[in-house]
């Protein structure tokens, strides 16, 4: 059976040098995902998702935050473009996880 969360993240844009726009995923559901997936994260802690906002659906990774310890989730050009998302946003992301540990 699929692990699945449902979340409104508001879109922000990293501060960093270059433009990657993120959500972050809410610190009890981030909990829940690094409790299940504890042991058998990939590289930088990342854990594969499959993701929709919108009518827009994909594959990513979810990568923690060591600064908020809640997991943030990437949202590409393609899709903000898509769904008229931009900085501040707020989205409706229905996140799955594409490995489950039980």
């Amino acid at each position: 059976m699929p692990v699945a969360f449902d979340l409104d993240a508001a879109l922000f844009e990293w501060s960093g040098n270059a433009a990657w726009h993120f959500v972050s995923v809410p610190e009890p559901m981030s909990d829940e995902i690094a409790a299940r997936m504890e042991g058998f994260t990939r590289g930088f802690g990342s854990v594969r998702v499959h993701v929709r906002i919108g009518g827009s659906e994909w594959a990513t990774s979810v990568f923690p935050d060591s600064k908020t310890g809640c997991y943030l989730l990437p949202v590409k050009k393609a899709v903000r473009q898509a769904e008229g998302l931009t900085a501040g946003s707020t989205a409706r992301v229905h996140l799955e996880l594409a490995e489950v540990r039980t």
